[in-house]
């Protein structure tokens, strides 16, 4: 389930609908915005984009040597916001609706979920920066992820 890693982080932002109601699209995006190449630096902020960016086979042992049982997910969540304390404010709220959900989500085997939460994660910030032509500030959160491979 490794590779749709990124699908159950969506589920997740969208379970949250405070954190919903204050992005102008109504929705988080998956892997990008769509948008023609014209109209893309103008998609109005505050938006929040889920993006799968990669992953690493891990666990290879001497009777399985060709796929390993786990695969180390790199999920990237980039959050753009008009203001500074906006952008930390919506950075919060997603990093404790993620873990929150997973929490809810991982402890029942039957749940629809089940299978696509991560078994643990690391989470990583990388730099606040600010875009002076759309103009918002904007940080991605990285989160690496230790998942099963089916």
């Amino acid at each position: 389930m490794s590779l749709q890693t990124d699908i159950v982080f969506v589920k997740a932002l969208r379970s949250n609908a405070e954190l919903i109601a204050q992005l102008p699209a109504g929705d988080v995006y998956n892997t990008t915005i769509a948008l023609p190449d014209e109209d893309l630096n103008n998609a109005e902020v505050p938006y929040i984009i889920v993006s799968f960016d990669g992953m690493n086979n891990q666990d290879f042992t001497k009777d399985n040597s060709f796929d390993g049982l786990t695969d180390m997910v790199t999920i990237g969540i980039e959050i753009a916001a008009k203001s500074r304390p906006q952008l930390a404010e919506l950075a919060i709220m997603v990093r404790d609706t993620i873990r929150d959900y997973f929490r809810q989500h991982a402890a029942d085997q039957e749940d629809e979920d089940y299978e696509l939460i991560p078994n643990s994660y690391q989470c990583t910030a990388q730099p606040v920066q600010y875009d002076s032509l759309k103009p918002c500030y904007w940080q991605q959160l990285v989160f690496t992820c230790d998942t099963n491979v089916d």
